[in-house]
């Protein structure tokens, strides 16, 4: 659980924030999903994360989304789901690892805080081969390759984000602790991306 002296700062965050969006930015096995939930919790708002939101309007597996239709197909509907939630206030939003990519969805981004985070590459390999999950740009071959070639693609649009949080073995909830930490460094800059680093310990 989140201390006590967070929790009593919760109500003064929220106030600070005045609605706005948190975006969990990162790689496929960052702990977005994980996370997101706590975070939600201690700010008294609401979590949604957009793969689930895609899947559930669909009514198909993103996999299955992949397969038929292929990656751009997704992309779309990712970004008509981001669209929709932008114009929610009050939430703490996981979204896919490649939705940083296209342009248009980062005018949606910063109207929120976007908070990048980021295991490293090792950690992520690591992750993903005792969880593979159900990720269908790693089905091929060489999957570890395909998750560096990724995270290389991928690299500069998560230096967009507002926080860049590099963890290392903390809980979902003690990496939502750091985040809260973190907020009113970002909310007393608000003049666009600010790349803050902070380093789990």
């Amino acid at each position: 659980m989140i201390d006590s002296s967070i929790s009593s700062t919760s109500s003064s965050l929220r106030q600070w924030l005045g609605g706005r969006n948190l975006y969990l930015v990162g790689m496929m096995g960052s702990g977005k999903s994980c996370t997101g939930p706590y975070l939600a919790k201690e700010l008294d708002y609401s979590f949604v994360d957009t793969d689930k939101v895609i899947e559930k309007a669909s009514g198909q597996s993103i996999s299955l989304i992949f397969e038929q239709d292929g990656e751009k197909a997704f992309r779309d509907i990712e970004s008509q789901v981001l669209s929709a939630i932008g114009q929610r206030h009050s939430l703490v939003v996981a979204t896919g690892g490649g939705l940083v990519t296209r342009s248009e969805n980062w005018g949606i981004l910063h109207q929120g805080i976007v908070i990048w985070l980021d295991p490293g590459l090792d950690r992520l390999l690591l992750r993903l081969k005792s969880d593979p999950g159900d990720r269908p740009l790693l089905n091929n071959d060489d999957p570890l390759g395909a998750l560096e070639s990724l995270f290389i693609q991928r690299e500069k649009f998560y230096l967009e984000a507002d926080l860049h949080l590099q963890v290392v073995n903390e809980d979902p909830a003690a990496v939502a602790k750091l985040i809260l930490n973190s907020l009113p460094s970002i909310l007393r800059d608000s003049e666009g991306p600010n790349a803050l680093q902070t380093t789990a310990r």
